[in-house]
């Protein structure tokens, strides 16, 4: 392992602290994250694509990049802090910003990302698509995992049949057109970091970036949970605001994560799919 960071970085390895995530410390002193995604090929340079490709001017701060290939990622050490809310109020005006980057297409991944990706340990197809978000979403986020979760079980045929009528009625459920946004993809709040550095920043890991629509970044932030969340909603939709229904829409966009959750984990995160679905009624 230290010979393929050695190589990745140009630096030598001083040592490998034990503690989690996982880390190493460079010749120079720079201490450095290294993830080893062996068992999903491709899934490092696809989350190095994404971090390069999510770091913009005036979005949220991104560990930088120091090496990756097909199964290795080394990047920057973000030191652990808390959430304050002058920091949630940052991260929602740096996310609108981020947002606001856009996307080539709804479905389209990161220059220089894969059309296979991933989400988790599973895959995600990024396939740009013509249409509006509603049709896209449905076909390539809602439909694949809806099968894949009725399939091992995580989601009984009523539950199933709900999802799959929010698909056929996506179209009076989307809200208004909105273009595509530079989402991080995987916005569960385990992938902001609050740092212990300066003024505690919210810091944006481990991305499964893609062009789609900002309010599923939003809705992701909800499900799981974040500190201050109304702080950073607040902000965000002073800086850019939100469409009008958009809480109404939380339902819809949680869709995606949870049948995502349903396929990885099993059927609880099916039952709160199917339920999500039904209150789109």
């Amino acid at each position: 392992m230290t010979d393929r960071v050695a190589r990745l970085t140009g630096r030598a390895v001083r040592d490998r602290p034990a503690g989690h995530p996982p880390r190493a410390t460079l010749d120079d002193g720079t201490v450095v994250v290294v993830k080893d995604s062996s068992a999903d090929p491709g899934a490092a340079a696809a989350e190095a694509a994404g971090l390069r490709w999510i770091a913009v001017p005036g979005g949220p701060p991104v560990p930088r990049v120091l090496g990756a290939d097909d199964a290795l990622l080394v990047t920057g050490f973000v030191p652990a802090g808390r959430a304050t809310t002058g920091a949630a109020e940052r991260f929602g005006r740096e996310l609108a910003t981020l947002h606001a980057a856009g996307a080539e297409a709804f479905g389209a991944p990161p220059p220089g990302g894969r059309a296979r990706a991933w989400i988790g340990h599973t895959r995600m197809e990024n396939r740009p698509h013509d249409g509006p978000w509603g049709d896209w979403f449905a076909s390539d986020r809602v439909l694949p995992y809806l099968r894949a979760a009725r399939d091992r079980g995580a989601l009984d045929p009523a539950g199933a049949a709900a999802v799959d009528d929010v698909c056929g009625r996506i179209g009076a459920l989307a809200g208004p057109d909105e273009p595509p946004a530079r989402l991080h993809g995987d916005l569960w709040s385990g992938n902001v970091l609050w740092s212990g550095d300066g003024d505690g920043a919210a810091w944006l890991i481990d991305p499964a970036a893609h062009g789609g629509h900002r309010e599923s970044d939003l809705a992701m932030l909800d499900l799981f949970g974040l500190p201050h969340l109304d702080v950073v909603l607040a902000a965000y939709d002073e800086h850019s605001p939100l469409a009008d229904g958009w809480r109404e829409r939380v339902d819809l966009h949680q869709l995606f994560p949870l049948l995502v959750h349903a396929v990885l984990f099993g059927g609880g995160y099916g039952a709160q799919a199917a339920a999500a679905a039904r209150r789109l009624r």
